[in-house]
């Protein structure tokens, strides 16, 4: 299953899937979500953008590292053909 790096930023004024950041694996989509990191709410809100952003279903995606971390690895089932170039544009916007 392909994996997607994302940094995510918790208390944003407002949620935003775009721009890169140098994570720990490697190039990360940053996701700033209005939700605070508590109790999982910024990593269940950051999943719910980022699948949003690339045009898949929420349950597609499942967490693989860094649940306490905003360094974060989603693993993504049933990838679609153009998923390397949607995750490419997202990391290519500037934020």
């Amino acid at each position: 299953m392909p994996t997607i790096a994302i940094r995510v930023r918790p208390g944003a004024s407002r949620t935003a899937v775009g721009g890169s950041h140098p994570g720990p694996y490697g190039p990360a989509v940053v996701v700033a979500v209005g939700a605070r990191p508590v109790d999982g709410q910024a990593t269940e809100a950051a999943l719910k953008a980022l699948a949003a952003a690339i045009g898949v279903r929420a349950s597609a995606l499942r967490l693989k590292a860094g649940a306490a971390s905003r360094d974060k690895l989603v693993e993504l089932a049933d990838p679609s053909a153009d998923l390397a170039a949607r995750v490419a544009g997202l990391l290519a916007e500037r934020r």
